[in-house]
């Protein structure tokens, strides 16, 4: 009976370790890869997810203007011109995964 239980044991740790291993191979290797300035436009717009830009939300919209779908700033109507001027500046100098850098206007 002990033999039993012991066996059941080690059958569960060797096949949490082996889909441990399987998760992590596959984290590696299926990774999806997100431009981090979407994040960062992200937090240079308002916040206030109005959808007054034609996206569904803050996130929507940078996403659009980091992937080019979205090349003027000024959509956003609650966005002040400050914060325009420096999402343009941001969006000049700071290429994408690929090395690109994306065209917005204010």
């Amino acid at each position: 009976m002990l033999y039993d239980i012991l066996l059941a044991v080690g059958v569960m740790v060797i096949l949490a370790i082996a889909l441990g291993l399987l998760l992590a191979v596959a984290s590696k290797y299926l990774e999806v890869k997100v431009d981090p300035r979407i994040e960062a436009v992200t937090a240079m717009l308002p916040g206030f997810n109005c959808g007054a830009c034609g996206c569904a939300g803050c996130a929507d919209m940078a996403a659009s203007l980091v992937k080019g779908t979205k090349t003027v700033i000024s959509s956003c109507k609650p966005s002040k011109p400050d914060a325009r001027a420096k999402i343009k500046a941001y969006m000049d100098k700071t290429p994408g995964l690929d090395g690109k850098i994306t065209e917005v206007t204010i």
